[in-house]
């Protein structure tokens, strides 16, 4: 695509950047086989291809964002599937990100919006203020019918309050700073029944992302995450500091408070790498790990983050791909269950996870299915299932719809969103594949698959 930025624009280094993201296009419309919103809409606007269009137009010419840019680019799920269509390599997701940061900076949203996307950027990413906000909506729940009337906004808060879990989970006594050894008892008994030499010592050790809506809605994650790290020889630490990613805010638009989150993770996580060291990063929600294996690109440019945040990124590792890379241990108990694996997004497409989580379901022991459109968008995507209702219902109706054409007992998926949204379209159990993981190798059977026996197929 032929740009024409002046030497000033290209003097910024968001902008310089997004230039060359857009000079890869080549306009071939590969994308739009694969976006989710212009299958629904039909709408080339609604496509990767013009939404770049519209993107190109709004920071070449220097315009401040309108109303129609906006709602185009709001549209958008982030979801990337373009990004593994896309034969000549066009970087959407930080073009994207640029646009919604001009997007914050230029454009003044409507009053019942800018409410909406403030409460979201201070609730969700922290912990004490989201559990609140589920009591509150668990209390507000027989107003649902009243709420969804309000207008501008009833469709949002209706959605929030449908998301809301009917029960808040009790917190979990691994939900804290510190440090869990490796259990290096029964990685040595799993060696000696395999008839294996006895590894002496601890394999590794690892920071785990607790994170911050999920450490509310499913602590229960990396519950299993540490019993299934520790038991195979790794000690896991939680640094203190630690909290949100950054993700939801970043994807927001809103880059102060995703830069000010990501660095205070990033100072606790260095601390760690520069004391005892770290083996890895290692992360149970996929759009978190997205995001943290992007943070050498998002501080590029700050003389005081730019190299931790690399060195970070380095050691980021969605909890499959780490345990990909130690080898999972022999199943302690065969199962007949079959797993429809749905791979989130952020897996498949953000971080080109594809093979490890249905290889590792196998090892453990589990029939696993593909799930038909699978590169399609489950319509979760952050903040997407509250902000854009109506769309995000109609990607979990089609999604739902293909995984029980398979026929599956159980669904697995290695990100929150995904177990959150698609959950509440089913009444197949699904969980994270950790859990299996952690199951298969002398866990606790997941609570999601109490009184759950495999069908006959």
């Amino acid at each position: 695509m032929q740009t024409n930025f002046s030497p000033t624009q290209l003097a910024d280094p968001a902008m310089a950047a997004s230039e060359k993201i857009l000079r890869t296009c080549v306009h071939c419309g590969f994308c739009t086989a694969t976006c989710p919103t212009y299958l629904m809409l039909g709408d080339e606007l609604d496509s990767p291809r013009g939404r770049i269009y519209l993107i190109k137009d709004m920071l070449e010419g220097g315009k401040a964002a309108t109303a129609e840019v906006v709602k185009h680019v709001d549209r958008c799920l982030s979801c990337l599937s373009c990004m593994t269509t896309c034969p000549s390599g066009v970087h959407y997701m930080h073009l994207v990100d640029h646009a919604r940061a001009h997007v914050e900076q230029t454009y003044r949203r409507p009053l019942a919006d800018r409410l909406m996307r403030a409460v979201l950027a201070q609730v969700l990413p922290y912990p004490n203020r989201f559990r609140l906000a589920l009591l509150g909506a668990k209390l507000a729940s027989p107003l649902k019918p009243l709420v969804a009337r309000l207008p501008r906004v009833g469709n949002r808060l209706a959605a929030m309050l449908d998301l809301a879990p009917a029960a808040l989970p009790i917190r979990n006594p691994t939900d804290r700073p510190g440090t869990f050894p490796a259990d290096t008892a029964s990685l040595e008994l799993s060696a000696i029944i395999q008839g294996e030499p006895a590894p002496t010592g601890r394999r590794g050790r690892v920071a785990l992302l607790r994170g911050c809506a999920q450490s509310v809605l499913r602590p229960d994650f990396n519950e299993a995450a540490i019993r299934l790290l520790t038991r195979h020889g790794v000690e896991v630490v939680q640094p203190k500091g630690e909290g949100c990613c950054g993700a939801l805010t970043h994807h927001m638009g809103r880059e102060g408070d995703s830069h000010a989150q990501a660095k205070r993770t990033i100072d606790a996580w260095i601390a760690e790498i520069d004391g005892e060291g770290l083996d890895a990063i290692v992360v149970t929600a996929s759009g978190c790990g997205t995001t943290i294996k992007d943070y050498g690109f998002m501080f590029r440019d700050d003389p005081a983050y730019a190299e931790k945040a690399r060195r970070v990124s380095a050691l980021a590792k969605d909890v499959t791909e780490y345990v990909a890379s130690i080898g999972l241990m022999p199943p302690v108990e065969e199962s007949e269950m079959v797993v429809a694996y749905h791979s989130a997004c952020s897996m498949q497409h953000g971080q080109g996870i594809r093979t490890e989580p249905k290889a590792l379901l196998k090892q453990a022991g589990f029939t696993v299915k593909d799930v038909p459109e699978g590169h399609i968008c489950c319509g979760s995507a952050g903040t997407y299932n509250i902000l854009q209702p109506e769309l995000a219902a109609h990607l979990r109706a089609r999604k739902v719809a293909n995984i029980e054409r398979v026929r599956p007992d159980l669904i697995a998926t290695g990100n929150i969103g995904c177990v959150t949204q698609i959950g509440k379209g089913t009444d197949i159990p699904i969980v994270h594949t950790v859990e299996l993981l952690d199951w298969a190798t002398g866990g606790p059977k997941p609570e999601a698959l109490e009184g759950v026996t495999p069908r006959l197929h």
